[in-house]
């Protein structure tokens, strides 16, 4: 099953009612995206294979076991500041712009999963020779396993999946938004209705509409692109069952059917459901979502 380019009417209401990629938070003020970066986080940049200027943030002791954190559609490195400030206490923290994202630069091309999977695989060997965790979110999840497609697992020491599909059965299920009689949204209101509607709590004054500024970076006709990656499922399963690093699947509800059977099904895998949190439950409970992960990686990766 290969996913369809969405129609332009029909973008807004199919991503909120499918929930595909993202949604929902609840960030406190000092989680807000700040005017400058906080002391311990620094920008870099790299060049791609093709000639793609990629950014990314950098915290904590470059010494240290590294964390390589991927965000979801559209969204910027520091959505995930909570983990970046949190985790650099004590691990070399990554926290990379996708290809059109952040402050990435914007190419024309590159928005299909193995290019972008490629990007991945060279931001990972940038950092050094030692084996590293990939935090991947949302699309990252997809962004994440494409990179073991193209450069396989040599490089990867763990693997955090958060909230999205890995290709395992069952297929998810959709059921269509209510329908819109009135003229289609611009892509400014659609991604400003989009970002609004992605948070289960109230979010800090400003960091919607920072957030949506963030989105809007991302192109139009790119942001469609993102959402019609032309793979099959399989393709997704092939790369998670292809490596036998220790597995980390956070979900919700959605997802509960998948990460039971992948962690029936293979080895060295873990599950955790957030039941009240959002798509972006990394941001709705970050003290959790830190407490799980750093569980996870000091049992199962780094003992």
């Amino acid at each position: 099953m290969r996913h369809r380019l969405l129609p332009a009417a029909s973008l807004v209401s199919t991503l909120l009612a499918c929930g595909l990629f993202l949604y929902a938070f609840g960030a406190p003020a000092s989680l807000a995206q700040p005017t400058a970066l906080p002391a311990p986080v620094t920008d870099h940049f790299f060049m791609s294979t093709d000639g793609v200027r990629l950014h990314y943030l950098e915290a904590g002791p470059v010494t240290a076991h590294t964390l390589v954190f991927i965000p979801g559609w559209t969204m910027p490195a520091w959505i995930w500041m909570p983990q970046i400030l949190a985790f650099s206490r004590q691990y070399h923290v990554i926290a990379f712009d996708p290809r059109g994202q952040g402050d990435s630069a914007v190419p024309v091309d590159g928005y299909e999963p193995i290019r972008r999977g490629r990007d991945v695989a060279e931001l990972v060997a940038q950092l050094g020779p030692n084996p590293v965790v990939v935090i991947g979110w949302s699309l990252g999840v997809l962004d994440t396993l494409a990179s073991i497609h193209v450069a396989g697992d040599r490089r990867l020491a763990g693997l955090v999946l958060v909230d999205n599909s890995v290709g395992e059965e069952p297929p998810p299920s959709y059921k269509p938004g209510p329908r819109n009689f009135g003229p289609p949204p611009t892509h400014f209101q659609a991604m400003k209705q989009f970002v609004h509607k992605m948070f289960s709590r109230k979010p800090a004054p400003g960091y919607l509409d920072r957030l949506t500024e963030a989105s809007l970076k991302t192109p139009e006709p790119a942001s469609r692109l993102l959402l019609a990656y032309p793979v099959p499922r399989s393709y997704w399963k092939e790369a998670i069952y292809a490596t036998k690093v220790p597995v980390l699947y956070v979900v919700r509800q959605r997802w509960v059917a998948q990460a039971t059977n992948l962690v029936r099904n293979r080895p060295n895998t873990e599950m955790d459901v957030f039941n009240d949190a959002g798509h972006a439950l990394f941001v709705d409970e970050p003290a959790r979502f830190n407490s799980v992960t750093d569980r996870f990686l000091r049992r199962r990766v780094w003992p």
